[in-house]
């Protein structure tokens, strides 16, 4: 765990999506705790004229932005934890993206461990039988 969706304006573009990814991964690893080798990152790219921020795409605005959601099993980071990876997160997204608008969000989801896993296991198996 965790899996990871960032959406990113823009035509697809690999080398920022291999650049993004790990950086991303990296943030994760080092602020939440998450093992390297179950971090899961799908990157995206949306065209500028179809992101909308406050009634004009960012075509017109002439910026960039992202979008990142997280999910990460419930109770295993703290309230401060979760605010640093956003801050980092933040940081390192706006840096390789370039230009980006202040809206671009992130969302820590904090996922229960009964109703989230991988390999056809939840969480809270894992953590009963590990």
């Amino acid at each position: 765990m965790p899996h990871i969706n960032l959406q990113i304006s823009g035509k697809p573009d690999a080398a920022l999506t291999r650049r993004a990814a790990a950086a991303v991964a990296d943030v994760t690893r080092r602020v939440l705790g998450k093992k390297p080798e179950v971090i899961a990152v799908a990157v995206q790219y949306v065209d500028h004229d179809a992101w909308i921020i406050g009634g004009a795409p960012l075509s017109e605005q002439g910026r960039n932005a992202f979008h990142l959601d997280i999910s990460v099993t419930d109770e295993t980071n703290t309230k401060a934890e979760k605010a640093q990876f956003l801050r980092e997160a933040f940081e390192v997204l706006a840096e390789l993206v370039g230009n980006v608008h202040p809206v671009s969000y992130i969302h820590v989801i904090d996922a229960r461990a009964a109703t989230y896993g991988y390999g056809g296991l939840t969480q809270e198996y894992r953590y009963h039988h590990g």
